[in-house]
């Protein structure tokens, strides 16, 4: 008779897919460059707050408890462990992301480089406008195995849509670079530190910082067209 093991179930917290019910954006449609104020729910809003200052190990649930000014058996009532808060602010950031990409992308039309501009442009201005939620990636190590695997499954969706715009624009003769796949890790790596440094208070805006990573993101694939 064979041997009947369990496998522990990732963690799920009702609405993580889409932060329905949990303040995150809404779907923004053709307006992927705007983002109003989120509102998160208290509950994650006091986890992001106390991760932003103490990571994720030296952060406490009772902390967290506090922060909102609930008991602990109130905060376990909506979300069941720590990691369970963890999961639901990266799973909900990385809809967002790719909602805003798609979005994006539909609207560039037919060039791969306009294509790849826009995916550049929105995933920076993701990086700046929601940094807080986007510095929390670094925390991607402290899921355990099955959440880590289903939130890089979805950040994976960004490259591979990223990676298939180089290749039609390798194909189309307009994208140069002799190392495509290295070209794309690069122009994610690159974005996605953004969050690292941007701060609002500095000397660019958040749609500066993106065009000037359009523009990067464009010599790294060796963009010409048009003797340009």
């Amino acid at each position: 008779m064979a041997r009947q093991t369990s496998r522990k179930q990732p963690t799920r917290v009702r609405g993580e897919e889409s932060g329905t019910g949990l303040g995150f954006e809404p779907d923004p449609g053709a307006d992927w460059r705007r983002f109003e104020e989120l509102q998160l729910s208290p509950y994650l809003e006091a986890a992001l707050e106390e991760f932003g200052a103490h990571g994720y190990h030296g952060g406490s649930v009772r902390a967290i408890a506090n922060r909102v000014g609930v008991t602990l058996p109130t905060l376990y009532y909506h979300h069941g462990s720590k990691q369970d808060l963890l999961v639901t602010l990266l799973m909900g950031s990385m809809h967002d992301i790719l909602v805003r990409c798609r979005h994006a992308l539909a609207e560039a039309g037919d060039r791969p480089e306009d294509q790849v501009a826009h995916i550049v442009e929105c995933f920076t201005l993701y990086m700046t406008h929601r940094r807080r939620l986007a510095f929390l990636d670094g925390e991607v190590r402290n899921l355990e195995p099955d959440n880590r695997e289903r939130y890089i499954a979805q950040r994976n969706e960004l490259t591979v849509m990223l990676r298939g715009v180089v290749e039609d624009g390798i194909a189309d003769g307009v994208f140069h670079t002799p190392h495509s796949a290295e070209a794309v890790r690069a122009v994610v790596s690159m974005c996605q530190a953004v969050a690292v440094w941007y701060r609002s208070d500095g000397p660019l805006s958040e749609a500066e910082v993106a065009q000037r990573y359009v523009a990067l993101a464009l010599d790294i694939l060796v963009f010409r067209r048009g003797g340009r």
